[in-house]
């Protein structure tokens, strides 16, 4: 009788509850009830600009009263390029001020994503300028700005509730005219983006690079790829050796790159979140066209000495029965003179990186038998001139990608002097193959760099018979 009364005891109380939590759901779909969500922290009692402006030119201010501020996430560090740092900014349109706040945790994506809006009580952390940015962290007898260890974030840092849990926004990136335009202090740790954007042509060519250079162990190392715009401006990215996207290429197009801006000390490192922020799909810009090219006529048989072009403007760099291409570096082939007699000269001597640069002449293959011409060097320190023909170049077109044939071995280019200039005299005279016929190019290819070979080549008196 007592088993009997117990359970009919309990089974009213289940249906009870059951009732209970029936009443509680609107229609028969079962609907999730909304997520219960209170803020940590009371309302913002300043603005995060105005927190920002408290940091001192040098050192560091420990905040010692209830400073409160809101700010949106930038970074995330699900990819790895973000190692315990996050970065937020003020506004999800036009902000004002980024920060970054150092944290002893790892994957922060998982509890702030990029959007979330969070609230700081800055009571009992540091703020002040750390290698080039302001940064919040907590008080280390080692750093300047410690980071605040994984058990304590909670104290300082919570998310705002917005409906039916954590208020994540859509950021929109400040859009910028050039990568030299994001380079200001104001928006460091903001996200910005900049259209018009490619890798530099010293990240695709000779060899297509990775985002992350490699140890001999194949561990990713921390590397800087450049990036430049179509009005000249130029940026690195920064990639983490973590960056779990490292093993990919970096694309070879053009478009648009989203970034947080960075700075290490003086130098500027801007830090994509994942691959889905560069976005070079369109056609890439040369920033070095190639000169000349407009009147090309492939001839068996002629001598160019250079003589029937005018010295003004100096340094004549257009051709048009030639093409002059700077494919890496800006420098140029460029008309000379010397004891009344005209050359084209290059060299990598007070440049800033790497050079290599063509100068292509046309050339009746089936008609032709031989190329010879005459050569000068200044201030040898190392090989600088090379030779080939290609039967596949497109004038003004990409002659990276054209087919080449060394020939270089065949002339004798002078490994002297290292001091001042020689003479210029006849290089030697290359048989062309039995077998090369239809319309070409003889390549003279400068290489040299601003910190190896800077060796000067003049060329003259070049002839095809």
């Amino acid at each position: 009788m007592n088993n009997f009364t117990n359970f009919f005891k309990t089974t009213f109380v289940a249906v009870g509850v059951l009732s209970a939590v029936s009443s509680c759901v609107k229609n028969d779909d079962w609907e999730t009830p909304p997520i219960a969500c209170s803020n940590k922290f009371e309302a913002p009692t300043i603005s995060m600009a105005d927190f920002a402006a408290q940091a001192p030119a040098t050192g560091y201010k420990l905040i010692t009263t209830d400073q409160i501020f809101d700010g949106y996430i930038v970074s995330s560090d699900a990819q790895g390029n973000f190692y315990k740092t996050i970065s937020f900014q003020d506004k999800t349109v036009n902000p004002t001020v980024g920060l970054q706040i150092e944290v002893d945790k790892a994957s922060n994506f998982a509890d702030y994503p990029v959007g979330a809006h969070i609230r700081i009580n800055a009571k009992g952390l540091r703020l002040g300028l750390d290698r080039g940015s302001i940064k919040l962290g907590s008080e280390d007898p080692n750093f300047a700005i410690g980071r605040i260890p994984q058990a304590l974030v909670g104290r300082y840092v919570s998310g705002v509730c917005g409906g039916n849990g954590l208020d994540i926004q859509t950021l929109v990136p400040t859009k910028l005219n050039s990568l030299n335009d994001a380079k200001q202090a104001n928006l460091i740790n903001t996200l910005v983006t900049v259209s018009d954007v490619q890798f530099g042509i010293g990240e695709i060519f000779p060899i297509q690079k990775k985002y992350l250079d490699y140890d001999a162990g194949n561990q990713g190392l921390d590397t800087d790829r450049n990036i430049e715009d179509k009005l000249g401006g130029s940026a690195v990215i920064r990639n983490s050796g973590f960056f779990k996207s490292g093993g990919e290429l970096v694309p070879k197009g053009n478009g648009t790159v989203t970034f947080v801006v960075s700075r290490y000390n003086t130098t500027w490192q801007m830090l994509i979140r994942s691959l889905a922020d560069i976005n070079f799909t369109g056609t890439r810009v040369d920033a070095t066209p190639p000169k000349g090219g407009t009147e090309i006529a492939y001839s068996g048989s002629f001598l160019e000495n250079f003589e029937s072009y005018s010295l003004t403007p100096t340094n004549l760099e257009v051709y048009p029965k030639y093409v002059n291409d700077a494919v890496l570096g800006n420098r140029y082939w460029q008309l000379k003179t010397f004891t009344n007699n005209k050359y084209i000269q290059l060299g990598a001597n007070s440049g800033s990186g790497n050079y290599l640069t063509y100068f292509a002449v046309p050339v009746d293959f089936t008609a032709a038998n031989t190329v010879k011409f005459d050569v000068n060097v200044g201030f040898w320190n190392g090989n600088a001139l090379k030779v080939y023909y290609t039967t596949n170049y497109t004038p003004l077109g990409d002659i990276t990608t054209a087919t080449k044939t060394d020939i270089t071995s065949a002339f004798t280019i002078p490994q002297a002097p290292a001091v001042n200039y020689g003479t210029l005299t006849p290089a030697g005279t290359y048989t062309l193959p039995a077998g090369l016929t239809g319309n070409g190019f003889i390549l003279f290819e400068y290489t040299g760099a601003s910190t190896g070979v800077t060796t000067t080549i003049q060329l003259d008196n070049i002839q095809v018979q």
